[in-house]
């Protein structure tokens, strides 16, 4: 079926329904992605050219898609090497708890000769710690604590999946969106609680069969040396890709602490819908500024003295496709030009108001036709990349 017959089909019987939106006959929107915003908005006839079939054409397009890929490669090396550095971080965090319990445990195997403090007394101590976080753990998972000292903003930062289409995966391991504890929901503090009550429960446990102590206190002294160098080692590592990080991050041109949660390479990344309206695309990426989805639209080539009008309305339309998939509201986007050319897009009424209408005339378009050229500027023909199969070109 060629792109045509495609077309078409889609837009078989379609009409303007109450909400603005254009619907077929089967009352799907018609499908309008934010590229087709973008086009349109700098020149319906273009997009028309575009829709027809008639690509872009021209050094500045070939020399952007290389850009973006090279874009995208910098940012994915980011991210694996944050990656690298956390779970190196999580390994040391770990190993260094271990030194901990095995210091504490020597220290306390030898100082069990003291009268007072029989291996029966601590490991009676620690079990009634141990029965103490467990209470204290189970009232917390069942009760909304959080909710009622005003605590809400722990949730943790989020991920988000589109490995697959529509598919797309917002909950955290212990702290999904929206998390006020309570009502059998836990939290890290929870989790932590429960993991300190059975580690004490542990140690009570084996200090009521312990023997021969001072040898056992000893041993443990000599493994917490070793485990001691062990974790520096793993800190080492820790400390080499957090240089590494910060070098990448500098070549990505993306802040401190910036956390990337999507970025597309138009392959394995999946587009971003909104049945509703019939908008889709692809945001060049997603980050997390204090816990908010902001999407980033880079763009390459010449550097304007301010944002192109096309160029702000794919950033909106990333906006509502990031509020709808997340469910929760974006605050505003990000239009990049170059690492230091970078525009804040407000997601308010007015820019809502725009894309809508926006998309309901592209959607208009599709069903009647008769797109025209939106301005009499020949520099804006020179530049266009269909200005080749335009049949209203402007010449200078």
């Amino acid at each position: 079926m060629t792109q045509s017959t495609l077309q078409s089909e889609q837009i078989k019987g379609a009409e303007l329904h109450e909400d603005g939106v254009w619907r077929n006959e089967q009352g799907n929107a018609l499908r309008v992605s934010a590229s087709d915003l973008e086009r349109h908005e700098y020149c319906p006839l273009s997009w028309s050219l575009a829709r027809e079939g008639k690509s872009g054409q021209g050094e500045a397009i070939e020399a952007g898609m290389e850009k973006h890929a090279e874009i995208h490669g910098q940012v994915k090396e980011y991210q694996e090497i944050l990656s690298t550095l956390r779970k190196t971080m999580m390994i040391w965090s770990w190993w260094f708890a271990v030194v901990i319990v095995f210091v504490i445990d020597a220290v306390i195997f030898v100082t069990l000769d003291n009268v007072t403090n029989t291996p029966i007394n601590i490991a009676r101590y620690l079990a009634l710690w141990a029965l103490s976080l467990l209470a204290t753990s189970i009232v917390a998972v069942y009760l909304p604590w959080r909710e009622w000292i005003g605590w809400t903003n722990t949730i943790a930062k989020s991920k988000i999946s589109f490995e697959t289409e529509n598919q797309i995966v917002l909950e955290d391991t212990f702290e999904p969106q929206g998390f006020i504890g309570g009502w059998f929901e836990a939290g890290r503090i929870e989790a932590g609680l429960l993991f300190a009550a059975i580690a004490l429960a542990l140690h009570s446990i084996a200090l009521v069969g312990a023997e021969n102590r001072n040898q056992a206190g000893f041993l443990l002294a000599v493994v917490a040396m070793a485990w001691t160098l062990l974790a520096s080692w793993q800190l080492q590592k820790a400390l080499l890709a957090d240089n590494a990080l910060q070098i990448a991050r500098e070549i990505a041109g993306l802040k401190q602490d910036t956390e990337i949660a999507y970025s597309d390479d138009e392959e394995t990344t999946s587009k971003l819908t909104d049945p509703i309206t019939g908008l889709r695309g692809r945001p060049d990426q997603i980050v997390i500024v204090d816990g908010e989805f902001i999407p980033v639209e880079q763009k390459t080539g010449r550097i304007p003295k301010s944002p192109h009008r096309s160029h702000k309305m794919q950033v909106l339309a990333y906006l509502h496709l990031v509020e709808v998939n997340t469910n929760r509201q974006t605050p505003y986007g990000v239009l990049k030009y170059g690492n230091e050319n970078i525009h804040q897009i407000l997601w308010d009424q007015e820019n809502k108001d725009s894309l809508f209408n926006a998309i309901a005339e592209v959607q208009r378009l599709m069903v009647q036709g008769d797109a025209k050229r939106n301005h009499n500027r020949p520099g804006k023909c020179k530049n266009c990349s269909r200005n080749y199969a335009c049949p209203d070109v402007l010449t200078e």
